[in-house]
């Protein structure tokens, strides 16, 4: 059975800076994509950023600069350093695993971890 655990997230002031990681169990996914979704109360869970199998990176426009995604294939996990962080970076994180995330549609995702609050304070 295939889990994706998360750890990390929090409670940061603003311009402060805070990591998430997410392990994955009960398959090998080294040759699949790996990202990190968030959700705010009312809106729909967004791609923030993944990584490809080669290390590729893309980073949603909000986040790009002050976000990255860095993962361990080898350890089956996927990792998120949030830096300069916004109030409204403010969310619930959940690590996805797709084989392709370029889309990063939300009806594509295999695998989702639990979600992780992450609070920035103004």
């Amino acid at each position: 059975q295939v889990q994706l655990v998360q750890d990390g997230g929090g409670l940061a002031p603003t311009g402060g800076s805070l990591s998430l990681s997410c392990v994955a169990s009960g398959r090998n996914f080294r040759y699949y994509d790996m990202g990190w979704f968030r959700q705010v109360p009312g809106k729909q869970r967004e791609l923030v950023a993944r990584i490809s199998s080669r290390n590729d990176t893309h980073y949603d426009p909000s986040v790009n600069g002050r976000f990255t995604i860095s993962r361990d294939s080898a350890k089956n996990s996927v990792f998120l350093q949030m830096d300069s962080l916004k109030p409204e970076d403010t969310a619930v994180y959940y690590c996805a695993i797709h084989v392709d995330l370029r889309l990063g549609r939300v009806s594509d995702i295999d695998y989702w971890g639990q979600g992780t609050q992450v609070t920035v304070s103004a």
